[in-house]
């Protein structure tokens, strides 16, 4: 049995929906069953309720698993809750466990988030358990972001400067994400996945124009100006200070290389940015809601 965690989040669902597509029997642990209805839907799906912030919740979810994918939202408790699943997965003999992980999960990151990914990393590897870790770059719908700004104003507001960007599309990553979880060779190995392509901000409002059929500016706002512009906007000052530093590192080109292996894992050229453009083209021109983030 394969189990996924943060089933009702972005990549968790994406998952779910390929899975189930190929018949693969697949459990969801989540936290509120009222919030799964989409996926409880999806032929093939359990969906089992538990919260990895307490690890008692956890049994019934890993009963007989033996391979699990390891997903959860970014905020301040994610090295908790993480390691809390690492735990209950090896005492209930899970062998295989795929951490969806950052691009640049260092310890001594300047980013909040890739110091936590790089240490629940080191927990997994020391669990006993094989594991594989796919470390994703920036996720192409993080530009639904953007789209109410681009309906109003006709332009993305981003402190990137002139760094470039090599952003992966989700339905790729879930992709990857299944055959890893379905076939042997995967253990112990750690894929880098991106997108075909490094982009500027200038790039891809570029993309974004010829997409819509509509002018969309980029326009460069210093970093400063940008927090209190997320902060006025109601995000927690915990998110507004993450992505403060992860921008930081954006502009030091800490997301800038292209890596071949989603690639070679998929058998094809990942998904361009104008693919994903074409597809989203009527989200970014304002005539349907951003899907959530």
């Amino acid at each position: 049995m394969i189990l996924v965690t943060g089933g009702t989040g972005l990549n968790g669902k994406e998952l779910l929906r390929r899975l189930s597509a190929s018949g693969i029997a697949v459990r969801a642990l989540v936290r509120n069953p009222a919030k799964a209805e989409a996926i409880a839907a999806l032929p093939h799906v359990e969906i089992v309720q538990g919260d990895m912030a307490r690890p008692e919740t956890l049994a019934a979810a890993l009963h007989d698993v033996d391979r699990a994918m390891l997903i959860s939202s970014s905020d301040p408790s994610m090295l908790e809750v993480q390691s809390n699943f690492i735990d209950a997965a090896r005492k209930a003999g899970v062998k295989h466990v795929v951490k969806l992980s950052g691009i640049m999960p260092e310890l001594n990151s300047a980013f909040r988030f890739a110091r936590m990914h790089g240490e629940i990393e080191k927990r997994l590897e020391a669990s006993g358990m094989a594991f594989t870790h796919l470390r994703a770059g920036e996720f192409m719908p993080a530009y639904f972001r953007q789209a109410p700004a681009i309906a109003a104003k006709g332009a993305m507001f981003l402190p990137m400067e002139d760094a470039r960007i090599a952003s992966i599309d989700v339905g790729d990553l879930a992709e990857i994400a299944a055959k890893v979880l379905t076939s042997s060779g995967h253990e112990g190995k750690t894929y880098p996945l991106t997108g075909p392509e490094a982009l500027t901000m200038t790039q891809v409002a570029a993309k974004l124009s010829a997409a819509t059929g509509k002018t969309i500016r980029y326009v460069n706002v210093p970093p400063e100006e940008a927090r209190k512009a997320q902060l006025a906007a109601g995000m927690p000052p915990y998110l507004a200070d993450a992505l403060f530093e992860l921008f930081a590192e954006r502009r030091n080109g800490k997301e800038a290389k292209v890596w071949p292996d989603a690639g070679a894992l998929l058998g094809r050229p990942p998904t361009s940015f104008d693919e994903f453009a074409r597809r989203n083209a009527a989200v970014f021109r304002g005539e349907t809601p951003p899907p959530k983030v």
